[in-house]
């Protein structure tokens, strides 16, 4: 299964190096963003795992422009119509679209989506956390999620060598 990230207008180095580290924990391919304001911000950054080296980070003039081959467009968004996460299929070959911290997706693109998600909360979430959700739904939903001490021996941080 194969994904990509596009981010429209991000406007936070935080949110764009946290959603950048998803990217490289959920294999992303790819992540994609719109806009100067990251930019502007992107001295920044809070890629700590340095995901940026192996996910490529592309400035783009419009993310319909730069759909991925065979790419499922999913917008998430909170809006009339969507449907809840819980309840969505992933596609095999993903490209999710995220509006902007302080906005909506326009509504050219999501007429272009394949479909549209949004996460049941009580208010709308952080950018980054919504990525992060989104991505690890996507995860626990495919088939043959690898698992098991190895897996966790691989992923935790040089400082944790905890056991139980």
């Amino acid at each position: 299964m194969k994904s990509a990230i596009g981010l429209i207008k991000p406007k936070s180095p935080t949110n764009v190096g946290a959603i950048m580290r998803a990217a490289g924990c959920f294999k992303a391919s790819s992540v994609l963003y719109t806009g100067s304001r990251y930019d502007r911000a992107e001295r920044f950054n809070t890629d700590k795992r340095k995901a940026n080296l192996d996910i490529p980070l592309i400035g783009v003039d419009c993310l319909l422009d730069s759909i991925p081959e065979n790419a499922h467009i999913v917008c998430v968004e909170l809006t009339v119509g969507a449907t809840p996460l819980h309840e969505f299929s992933h596609p095999d070959n993903g490209y999710y679209i995220f509006g902007p911290e302080d906005g909506s997706i326009e509504q050219r693109i999501l007429n272009q989506a394949d479909a549209v998600v949004y996460i049941p909360t009580q208010g709308c979430l952080n950018l980054a956390a919504t990525v992060n959700i989104v991505l690890y739904d996507r995860l626990c939903k495919s088939v043959g999620i690898v698992t098991g001490d190895e897996l966790i021996k691989q992923s935790r941080d040089t400082n944790n060598a905890t056991i139980i």
